[in-house]
């Protein structure tokens, strides 16, 4: 990783940490509500996980551990792992609440094996916003690689790259056109973002307002994946988000929204199960 790279991952765990008090008070998270980890997710990524009791799953880039929390009601060894230290305390607490016994550890993604003592895993889990932080993906599937028990297996569910085209959060003024805004593909350099709001409601963040963000393709992440050892057992593409994108969305019966049928249907999210 290069010395700028560093540079701008620093500001993005500066940004984290300043985001984790908005986020903890935000109705986006419902932190305050009566805890449902399992909001978070869709029922196929449960069909793809299989059966997790007695297994050790590590959470990568877990921010709150909310979706941590639900592999340790399945009976996991469910570890979490972020950047943020403020996130990772912030975990810590809500876990403790809910009797949760997880392990949280602070480190960057690419110093994960250092950081969890060589310890391996039967199942990692990450994804829904955390690969777009990462400058170099074949230097993350080498870590993902080093991680996994023989057997092992990764399941990442993304948010779609055209999601990230046609923007995952609305620009002010936007209607509910589908229009293309940002990159699909990757290849270019980070694109740098100085927000003072962040995707949940709340106040403004206080602190550190800047961050960058890398564009990864589809052929990226699956090419990380094989040139680091992991043979691709499943691709799914959904058409639904856990909130809604578009105004014209409407709720399924997940709980999710989906766009209505006039609209053209296309993939918002992926889920990549991928093994040792």
């Amino acid at each position: 990783m290069t010395d700028e790279h560093e540079r701008m991952m620093r500001a993005n765990q500066a940004n984290w940490d300043a985001r984790t008090p908005v986020h903890l008070a935000s109705r986006f998270y419902g932190l305050h509500e009566k805890l449902d980890p399992s909001r978070w997710f869709a029922a196929f990524e449960w069909e793809d996980l299989g059966e997790l009791a007695g297994l050790d799953v590590l959470h990568l880039q877990c921010h709150l551990g909310t979706e941590t929390i639900a592999f340790a009601e399945r009976g996991a060894r469910a570890v979490g792992l972020d950047i943020s230290e403020a996130s990772v305390a912030a975990a810590a607490g809500i876990a403790a609440r809910a009797g949760a016994g997880i392990t949280y550890v602070q480190a960057n993604v690419y110093d994960a094996v250092e950081a969890l003592g060589g310890r391996r895993f039967d199942v990692i889990y990450t994804g829904k916003g955390a690969l777009c932080y990462l400058p170099d993906l074949e230097r993350w599937a080498a870590v993902i690689a080093q991680l996994l028990r023989p057997g092992g297996r990764l399941y990442l569910v993304e948010f779609h790259p055209l999601l990230n085209s046609l923007g995952p959060k609305p620009a002010e003024g936007e209607g509910g056109e589908l229009l293309l805004r940002h990159d699909y593909l990757g290849g270019r350099d980070a694109v740098h973002r100085d927000a003072t709001y962040t995707y949940t409601d709340g106040p403004a963040v206080q602190g550190a307002t800047d961050s960058f963000e890398w564009m990864h393709g589809m052929d990226e992440v699956v090419n990380a994946l094989v040139g680091a050892g992991l043979g691709i057992r499943r691709l799914r593409e959904s058409d639904e988000l856990p909130w809604p994108r578009w105004p014209q969305m409407t709720r399924t019966p997940s709980g999710w929204w989906r766009l209505p049928a006039t609209e053209p249907r296309i993939p918002l999210l992926y889920g990549l199960l991928a093994g040792r």
